[in-house]
Parts: structure tokens; C-alpha cells; sequence
């Protein structure tokens, strides 16, 4: 079992900034691929950034240039780094773990709200 605890989100003005943490016990950190999903009201969970074991990185095409994912193997935590931030980031962001070759993780979420 993998339990991710999510922290950091909140409210802020457009344009500001905001850096989500997920902190992951019940596995060896280093392997795990750790990813940032969210849904917002509405509308299906999708990719945001995701960071796979050996530190390669991937975004959507929404979010690039604006938010940056990192990985601390030592601190067992993902980040989120959120920049320049729009109304239509508004959304629970959840952590996502996956051991090699296993099942994902998910943790409970945290909302993000973005006023224009």
C-alpha cells in the first residue's frame, strides 16, 4: 500500500502562484512514477504533470511554461510548482503514484481555486 497526502492548495488571485506537495509512505519513494491529475466540476480527471523514476517529466499542453513538477527521493514528495495561474486551473488536484508494473495510488485530493 501506498498513502499520498496532499497539501498547499488554497485561493489565489490569477496570475499568482501556488506549489502543491504530496508526501508518499508505504513504498520505496525512488521507484515510484508520481503524477498530478485534477478534475475540476463537471468535467473528467485529466493529466497535469507527471514524473517518472528516473526524473523524466511530462505536461499537458495547458499547463506548460506555468507549473513544473519535481520529485524529492529523499523527502518522499512530488511538488507542484504552479505559476501565472488562470481561472480555468480552478480544480481538485490529486497525487497519483504507480509502482513498477502495479496498480495506481491516488491520494485525496486538494482544492485549488483561482479568481479572476
Amino acid at each position: 500500500q501506498v498513502q499520498l497526502v496532499e497539501s498547499g492548495g488554497g485561493l489565489v488571485q490569477a496570475g499568482g502562484s501556488l506549489r502543491l506537495s504530496c508526501a508518499a509512505s508505504g513504498s520505496i519513494f525512488s521507484i515510484l512514477a508520481m503524477g498530478w491529475y485534477r478534475q475540476a466540476p463537471g468535467k473528467q480527471r485529466e493529466l497535469v504533470a507527471s514524473i517518472t523514476s528516473g526524473g523524466s517529466t511530462n505536461y499537458a499542453d495547458s499547463v506548460k511554461g506555468r507549473f513544473t513538477i519535481s520529485r524529492d527521493n529523499v523527502k518522499n514528495t512530488v511538488y507542484l510548482q504552479m505559476n501565472s495561474l488562470k481561472p480555468e486551473d480552478t480544480a481538485v488536484y490529486y497525487c497519483r503514484a504507480v509502482r513498477p508494473y502495479g496498480s495506481p495510488y491516488w491520494g485525496q485530493g486538494t482544492q485549488v481555486t483561482v479568481s479572476s
